[in-house]
């Protein structure tokens, strides 16, 4: 992997750079996170939700990993620019097969 990496810390310690810089200075990141991993589906679903719509983040997915195939998810109200994210993750997945 040729990109920081790093272990379990809360989420606003991920996201906001002075609790980063301050706090965990022993992190990888140089800068705040952008990519989150949750202990399962029910907070990872929280978890992005806030993002998107109280953060302004623009979410791609929901993606489920461990499948014997990749499986890309529209939800119910999706926009285009959804839809033509979600297609482009599936062209690569379809890509490495």
């Amino acid at each position: 992997v040729d990109f920081p990496v790093d272990g379990e810390m809360q989420a606003d310690t991920a996201l906001v750079e002075e609790m980063l810089t301050d706090s965990y200075d022993f992190a990888e990141l140089d800068e705040p996170a952008n990519v989150l991993v949750f202990p399962n589906l029910e907070a990872g679903n929280i978890g992005y939700k806030l993002l998107q719509r109280l953060g302004g983040a623009e979410a791609i997915g929901p993606m489920l990993v461990g499948m014997d195939k990749p499986v890309h998810v529209l939800q119910r109200g999706d926009e285009v620019k959804d839809i033509v994210n979600l297609a482009g993750v599936a062209v690569v997945d379809a890509q490495e097969e």
